[in-house]
């Protein structure tokens, strides 16, 4: 570890940096005199990412600078182009993800669209069927599971709950803690037999459902948004919940999807190893900024 000391081409704010060789990295952090991480460059790919929004352009002018002097030894006549991430705007009350109940896409559809105050008690009143049933359960299940989630607290991790994304779909919830981050699928099958293969869920040994081929493909879109605001890789792995069922089976051989009753999800409160401390509360800064997801 290195370290160099001189004003930030811009001139407003004096940096000092320091390079950092650990774990397999090499980067460049610029610091304040007080010794405050204000943004920092991988030497290797020469990407620059800003921590202070508002130290922005000295951050990238001392950087870049540095970045040169590094590479001038080898190619004088090329010093790679910094790559800077793209930055997400202040977080505000109303882009926080953070303040979403499990759920509150379900409701928020039932209160606009569902069935009124006496219909509701019409229909229970008379044992009769609604169209919208299968919503209400659903409701229920994310709760349900939503709960179970928020108690993993505790041990380190961070629940998000209804994380909307384009074309009026969502994610039911998001675990980010130090065992990785993990995408969950809510499922309410009351008093159902359930069977699960390796791209297929049948209900009741009823038609195929693609509930695994699903989960996978929005890991993957979850950790395309992720690793686009975060310096490093962000493993996100698939889950499918089932709530209220009298049996789940599991005979999937790939076994990259995991599947439990929504009181089994505290198997993943031991997992570690993954994630630091630090790049827990990194990727929960960027998962619950709405605007992340806007375009997902």
């Amino acid at each position: 570890m290195s370290a160099t000391s001189m004003p930030s081409p811009g001139g407003l704010v004096e940096l000092h940096v320091t390079r950092w060789k650990r774990y397999g990295h090499d980067r460049l952090y610029a610091n304040l005199p007080d010794g405050t991480a204000v943004g920092w460059a991988d030497v290797t790919t020469g990407d620059i990412t800003v921590l202070r929004a508002e130290c922005r352009d000295d951050v990238i002018a001392v950087l870049t600078k540095h970045l040169r002097n590094l590479t001038e030894a080898v190619s004088p006549d090329r010093a790679p182009e910094a790559q800077v991430r793209p930055m997400l705007p202040p977080l505000t009350p109303a882009d926080d993800l953070a303040v979403n109940p499990p759920g509150k896409s379900i409701r928020d559809l039932l209160d606009e669209s569902g069935p009124g105050l006496m219909e509701r008690v019409v229909s229970w009143l008379l044992r009769r069927p609604s169209e919208w049933d299968p919503w209400q359960k659903g409701l229920a299940g994310e709760r349900r599971v939503g709960a179970e989630l928020n108690r993993l607290g505790r041990h380190g991790w961070r629940a998000l709950h209804s994380i909307p994304l384009a074309n009026k779909v969502d994610i039911d919830h998001l675990l980010i803690g130090p065992g990785g981050v993990f995408s969950i699928n809510t499922k309410h099958h009351h008093k159902r037999a359930v069977w699960v293969g390796d791209d297929s869920v049948k209900v009741d040994h009823g038609k195929p459902a693609p509930y695994a081929r699903k989960s996978r493909a929005e890991a993957k879109r979850v950790a395309r948004v992720l690793e686009r605001y975060c310096d490093f890789s962000v493993p996100v792995e698939p889950v499918l919940v089932f709530v209220g069922v009298t049996e789940l089976k599991v005979v999937a051989t790939q076994l990259d999807v995991r599947v439990y009753q929504e009181r089994q999800v505290s198997a993943l409160a031991p997992l570690s190893g993954v994630l630091t401390a630090d790049q827990v509360e990194q990727v929960y800064s960027v998962a619950r900024h709405r605007q992340a997801w806007r375009h997902a």
